[in-house]
């Protein structure tokens, strides 16, 4: 994920996990049906062992295939917890995260509220931007603002680039704006046919042609 690739491919984001067990089925059958990057891991509470042991759990189903698992924050643990990397939020996490992550590990930016931020982040190291990621309260830029984040940067700027969907609809319009890689967040895993047709369908759409 350190070079902007001419396919455009999926991200995928797990839902806040306290128990990989009881999720691996759906992640597993995500996995299979499409070209996955990498799996942005989002960890539940729990001490710094049951942490670990979570992760490392996940990163079992995931890197056998080839793909990257990155933890959500947490870059302190990457290491022991087997994981190729951490995306920080907020340009002030991932400058101090940076050393502890490089060069063994990815850098992912996210939280980046404004062009300034972004570039900021590029400058650091960090392996690449995302936009349209929602906040802390749920709450995210408008897809408007995000196509044109996208736009700008994957005109000017090497790093590449994730547009976050918050909806399927989104996929095709992120793509078709830039993104190197297309994130899908919770919707996918809430689908009432399963997560692995929600992922067919996204990876299909990445391919539509620009209306």
């Amino acid at each position: 994920m350190t070079a902007p690739h001419p396919r455009r491919r999926l991200y995928l984001v797990t839902p806040r996990l306290d128990d990989p067990a009881a999720f691996g089925g759906a992640l597993e059958a995500a996995l299979e049906v499409a070209d996955i990057a990498a799996v942005l891991l989002r960890l539940g509470d729990g001490g710094e062992r049951t942490l670990i042991d979570n992760a490392r759990a996940v990163a079992a189903m995931v890197q056998r295939r080839e793909i990257a698992l990155l933890l959500d924050g947490m870059p302190e643990l990457a290491g022991r917890a087997g994981a190729d990397g951490a995306h920080l939020t907020g340009i002030a996490a991932v400058t101090a995260a940076i050393d502890m992550l490089k060069p063994d590990r990815i850098v992912g930016a996210g939280g980046l509220r404004s062009r300034h931020d972004a570039m900021l982040a590029a400058e650091a190291g960090a392996d690449y931007v995302m936009f349209g990621d929602p906040d802390r309260g749920g709450g995210g830029p408008p897809l408007d603002a995000v196509v044109e984040r996208l736009t700008w940067w994957s005109e000017l700027f090497e790093t590449p680039c994730i547009g976050y969907a918050v909806r399927a609809d989104e996929v095709p319009l992120l793509a078709q704006a830039g993104a190197d890689f297309v994130a899908l967040g919770d919707w996918i895993w809430t689908q009432p046919l399963g997560a692995a047709q929600a992922v067919a369908a996204a990876a299909a759409s990445l391919a539509e042609p620009a209306r």
